[in-house]
């Protein structure tokens, strides 16, 4: 829950970013120079890429979770099997030991949406971030009947 509250009160700081900036752009263009409408301009095409990132995020984050749902209400959501050091950090052993499995198990069943969920989860536990989200992506698309990309 407190990764929704963050993720929640971050978006909401971009978008009010994103629209004080958006104010600027429009402001400079409206002063009608050709520089200050090449500047409004550019000012706004940043806005706009951080909206679609947002988005995109926002997409990953609710089909990853929608995906979770799933595999949780059909009882196959990983067991939590990490041994954590007196920290509470994730063993790095552990986490390989476990990952080793999940590669395992994604290989037996390449197409197979779940066994790439898993994976990215094992990903994630073994600190590797850019591969879980591939991983994850490929389990939405597996999930979703679309052709799967090379991860």
């Amino acid at each position: 829950m407190r990764a929704k509250i963050t993720y929640a009160v971050t978006a909401a700081v971009l978008l009010v970013y994103f629209v004080l900036v958006g104010s600027r752009g429009i402001l400079l263009i409206e002063a009608g120079t050709p520089l200050t409408i090449v500047f409004g301009v550019a000012v706004l095409i940043l806005p706009g890429i951080g909206l679609w990132f947002l988005w995109k995020n926002t997409q990953f984050v609710h089909k990853a979770n929608q995906l979770a749902a799933e595999l949780d209400a059909e009882g196959g959501l990983p067991v939590d099997e990490l041994r954590r050091t007196t920290g509470g950090r994730i063993d790095r052993d552990s986490a390989d030991e476990v990952f080793a499995r999940r590669r395992a198990e994604t290989e037996d069943a390449p197409d197979d949406w779940r066994s790439w969920f898993r994976l990215a989860i094992a990903y994630r536990d073994a600190r590797d971030t850019p591969r879980a989200r591939r991983a994850m992506q490929r389990a939405i698309a597996l999930h979703d009947g679309k052709p799967p990309f090379r991860a």
